[in-house]
């Protein structure tokens, strides 16, 4: 029972290993040009199907969702001026359809979905509608066809080491920006709370695969390489969630005891 309570949880991370052995089976299905015509379905309307339901599901007037939205936003615009930064205008990038693209399938759907938001809030509030399991559904869909074309190109292959060593890089990377915003909100004049800092600690350095995977699929669109790109991204959001779970024990033992600490050292009045 509890395997099965498990599996529900977190069914995404299933979803996506059977997304990529779905590939592995049938690469012919949702390869560039397949039956599923990923190059119109999911180039288009899977990413602003993504956004309009993010647009959709922000609650602007809460700081804390608003803050994570607008900083996936200037992902938008910082990546590819990154990409323009590191590879040189003489790159075969194409940054102008990037910034289009990205225009007509983030950023368009985004403010529709807010528009749409501001006539019809009373009913998503008593509905609530399933926004993030609709996201995570099509997420799959472009998972999917992302490894389809990888897996039908039989030049491309991962080796074990260099898929070891990736996961030792993210994991250290994630545990690195843990550790500094632990640090830093802890400093005897930043402000902070214990409880302020596990919320600081957890949400500043977690992402979803949300924003990363559709970016992915504009940014490098064509590129025969693509799925393996995308590892890193993909061996992120699992590791975060294993990583946390391992040390939601400690750190909660830790903002206890400086919340006792805090407590005891109040003047009575």
């Amino acid at each position: 029972m509890r395997l099965a309570e498990r599996l529900r949880k977190d069914w995404f991370l299933v979803g996506i290993v059977v997304a990529i052995a779905g590939a592995k089976l049938r690469p012919s299905v949702g390869v560039h040009g397949g039956p599923l015509k990923p190059e119109i379905t999911v180039s288009y309307i899977a990413v602003a199907t993504i956004f309009f339901n993010s647009g959709l599901s922000l609650k602007t007037e809460a700081a804390a969702i608003f803050n994570s939205a607008f900083g996936s936003f200037l992902g938008i615009v910082i990546t590819p001026l990154l990409l323009l930064l590191f590879l040189g205008s003489s790159s075969s990038v194409p940054f102008t359809s990037i910034f289009s693209q990205l225009f007509v399938t983030v950023v368009v759907p985004l403010i529709i979905g807010q528009i749409v938001r501001r006539y019809i809030k009373d009913w998503l509030e008593r509905k609530k509608p399933p926004f993030g399991a609709v996201s995570s559904s099509v997420l799959l869909m472009i998972i999917y066809t992302t490894f389809c074309d990888t897996f039908s190109n039989p030049n491309i292959d991962l080796d074990k080491f260099s898929l070891v060593l990736v996961l030792f890089i993210i994991v250290s990377i994630q545990l690195s920006f843990m550790l500094l915003t632990f640090v830093f909100s802890t400093r005897n004049n930043s402000g902070f709370t214990p409880a302020d800092t596990v919320a600081i600690i957890f949400c500043s350095t977690h992402k979803s695969l949300t924003l990363g995977i559709p970016m992915l699929k504009i940014v490098f669109a064509g590129h025969e390489h693509l799925s393996l790109i995308s590892v890193p991204l993909l061996i992120y959001h699992p590791a975060q969630i294993l990583l946390g779970s391992v040390l939601v024990p400690t750190i909660k033992s830790w903002m206890v005891s400086r919340q006792k600490g805090v407590k005891l050292t109040r003047p009575t009045v």
